[in-house]
């Protein structure tokens, strides 16, 4: 009997792919095993990020026994599951903020323009596939793919833009940012 090849295991393909406006992002695929009665049970776990790269983006997991069908369910499960996030200057983050999921915790900067993404593993095809060029972050704890996807999301959902902050608080953008800082900003525009 032949031993199972190393690319049926644990790899780290990120693969992309334009569907309908989407990028997909093929975070990981591993082979996972449920033992019954009648013997082991080998099924393929995808792990699948996708956005617009202009601000929305989700995340899904599928698992089914060969590996194209699992990256088809999980596409489907993170399409279902998108959010937006609202970006300043389509680039990058309004403010700091920190995310947790499990033993997963991530720490999400803002940069400056030409920063480029400081992120490892999974994270850099997230901020990919949502459009963010500028970001610096960093995964403390964990370093289950899983975790840090879904406590960088997290962090995501928890950016608020100066106008939704000023709608909520029945103020002007330019009272929540201040005259000078609004001024330079075209993202009190938004």
């Amino acid at each position: 009997m032949a031993k199972p090849d190393k690319a049926s295991k644990k790899t780290d393909r990120s693969e992309d792919r334009e569907s309908e406006g989407f990028t997909d992002r093929l975070i990981g695929v591993k082979r996972v095993t449920s033992v019954t009665k009648g013997g082991k049970n080998f099924k393929m776990l995808a792990m699948v990020v996708i956005g617009d790269q202009k601000g929305r983006i989700g995340y899904g997991t599928g698992k089914a026994r060969e590996v194209p069908e699992a990256v088809q369910k999980a596409t489907n499960a993170a399409k279902r599951k998108m959010v937006r996030i609202p970006l300043r200057e389509g680039r990058t983050l309004h403010h700091d903020v920190q995310g947790r999921f499990g033993a997963g915790k991530v720490v999400l900067r803002a940069a400056p323009a030409g920063t480029g993404i400081i992120a490892g593993g999974p994270m850099r095809a997230l901020f990919e596939a949502l459009g963010i060029h500028d970001v610096v972050a960093k995964s403390i704890g964990s370093s289950n793919p899983h975790n840090m996807i879904k406590a960088a999301l997290s962090a995501l959902t928890q950016v608020a833009s100066p106008r939704s902050v000023a709608l909520r608080r029945g103020k002007k953008v330019n009272e929540i940012l201040g005259k000078k800082q609004a001024d330079e900003t075209p993202a009190a525009k938004e």
